[in-house]
């Protein structure tokens, strides 16, 4: 299946949507590793999992949204709003709290029929065993300032 059936799949150079970590890496090598090994990778931080969280955004890949989500607030499906060009992200902070639990403040900037959009938010995540033996963070909620 090519990269445009299957959001998973990443074309090699690709630059990814979150910007790279370290700047300017591509998508395999960066989001694309959690994303597109989602069953045998996790991501190592709240940090890495809301980039590419971020980056799954931008390529419309709403399993790896639900999956990366807490099942407690988790939503049954996700209205992803087809047009919307997402500009860039922005990652202002990454506190851990304990070793179960971390905050994110970031800003992801976007447009969506010529009007942009700024989203602001610190966001909470939890570490915990996905059910099938991995220990991963999965996205908890998020304070919209």
């Amino acid at each position: 299946m090519t990269s445009a059936g299957n959001p998973r799949a990443a074309k090699g150079g690709e630059p990814c949507p979150c910007g790279g970590r370290p700047a300017g890496t591509g998508f395999g090598a960066c989001c694309g590793r959690w994303i597109g090994h989602f069953e045998t990778a996790a991501a190592p931080d709240a940090e890495a999992l809301m980039r590419s969280r971020y980056s799954a955004f931008v390529r419309g890949d709403e399993p790896y949204l639900l999956a990366t989500w807490h099942p407690s607030t988790r939503p049954g499906g996700l209205d992803l709003e087809a047009g919307v060009k997402w500009l860039g992200l922005e990652v202002r902070s990454h506190r851990t709290t304990d070793e179960t639990h971390a905050e994110v403040e970031f800003v992801a900037r976007s447009r969506l029929h010529g009007r942009a959009t700024r989203l602001h938010e610190r966001s909470r995540f939890v570490r915990e065993n996905d059910g099938h033996g991995m220990l991963r963070w999965f996205y908890v909620d998020g304070s919209i300032s």
